[in-house]
């Protein structure tokens, strides 16, 4: 025969249970705290990147977008994305760069977009204390960047930099304006088309059109049109941003007028190109615009029977290198960084199919005094150098 129980005698025995035992209670406690928080960070770590970087957005009052130096289109257009993102949430966002903007195709991207950025020489040039890099991991190009710990980083690119709070490194993805563009997915953001307001899609956030466009645009500049080292997530970026896209602006940008110098450097490159087997190296002498290196790369890649190039050229005391390759022999990117690295102020990577560095050929002494015979740099050695690397030998 059952005896039915009251609630009174229940909270009775467990009253007297937990005072006899209050060790076990205490366990049970810590178990089932153990147990949230457990379920807490499962459910945190599943949360999409987007929404992710988006919460990190919403905490902060201001923030400097920290681009690569010389920024191409893909960084500028991943920066343009975390810069509409931040304003979405209200957030004070400033684009910064170091270097310079003369790829005839980067000043179009940035003159067609009416786009807004600041030159940075030195690390108290920083717009605010929050930093986030796009499309690098590692702040570089100006005094005191060794000394930033951003605290996040979006990139594509191969590298140990991390983000205090946030780091996302997709080293799969063709361009990292695919990455920020699923950001805008993860939080349900609509692209607006050209021809429409943003008040028109009814949606609470939105790709505006002319980031669309941007990012669209970067996708296209860092695969070859998608056609080389596109994936699937850089066709689904570029399919879902689509609707946004301006036909006329990214015909204009993708399109642009050539500086006279650029056609130069590519016939410099071509008839002083120096070939050992299927590899080529050629050291262009000196250019006041930088960009033209990668795009005489591009030019010399294609040459029937070359299937690695190596562009050098200097400008202001520094020597730029870009590689390009279509030999599944070198990975361009870790040949460069090989290439230069027992060299003092000097630093490469890049993908398997395009890289690019720099080395400081004129290190000036601490104390001002001229750099003796010891550390001048040979560019005669190097290009043997870079032929022996491309060749597997070092």
């Amino acid at each position: 025969m059952r005896t039915a129980v009251g609630t009174g005698d229940l909270y009775a025995e467990a009253t007297e249970f937990a005072q006899t035992q209050p060790e076990f209670v205490v366990g049970a406690a810590l178990l089932f705290g153990a147990v949230i928080l457990f379920v807490y960070a499962i459910v945190r770590w599943r949360r999409p990147h987007g929404k992710r970087f988006a919460r990190l957005l919403k905490e902060r009052d201001e923030i400097s977008i920290l681009m690569h130096p010389n920024p191409d289109p893909d960084a500028m257009s991943a920066a343009t994305g975390v810069a509409a993102l931040a304003e979405q949430f209200d957030t004070d966002a400033t684009i910064q760069y170091a270097g310079q903007i003369r790829h005839q195709e980067n000043r179009a991207f940035q003159t067609v977009l009416d786009l807004d950025f600041d030159v940075i020489d030195h690390v108290t040039d920083l717009a605010a204390e929050d930093v986030i890099l796009v499309d690098h991991n590692e702040p570089r190009g100006f005094t005191g960047a060794d000394g930033i710990l951003p605290i996040a980083v979006v990139d594509h690119h191969p590298g140990d930099g991390t983000g205090e709070l946030f780091t996302d490194v997709r080293t799969d993805y063709g361009a990292c304006a695919s990455i920020i563009a699923e950001y805008f997915q993860d939080i349900g953001a609509v692209p607006v088309p050209a021809d429409r307001h943003t008040s028109e899609t009814g949606a609470r956030y939105t790709v505006p059109s002319a980031v669309a466009t941007g990012l669209l645009c970067g996708i296209l500049a860092d695969t070859n049109r998608l056609t080389v080292g596109a994936t699937d997530a850089d066709f689904s970026a570029a399919s879902y941003l689509y609707p946004g896209v301006d036909d006329d602006q990214l015909d204009r940008i993708t399109n642009p007028a050539v500086d006279a110098e650029v056609l130069e450097v590519k016939a410099r490159a071509i008839a002083g190109r120096k070939i050992r087997g299927s590899f080529a190296v050629c050291d262009v002498g000196s250019v006041s615009n930088a960009d033209a290196i990668p795009q005489a790369a591009d030019e010399l890649i294609r040459l029937e029977g070359v299937t690695a190039v190596v562009i050098c050229g200097e400008r202001e005391g520094t020597l730029h290198i870009s590689g390009r390759s279509r030999d599944d022999r070198v990975h361009m990117g870790k040949a460069l960084e090989t290439a230069v690295e027992p060299l003092p102020n000097a630093g490469a990577g890049g993908h398997a199919r395009m890289g690019g560095g720099t080395i400081n050929i004129q290190p000036g002494l601490p104390d001002g005094g001229d750099t003796g015979p010891e550390t001048q740099f040979s560019r005669d050695s190097f290009t043997d150098r870079l032929f022996k690397v491309l060749a597997g030998d070092i």
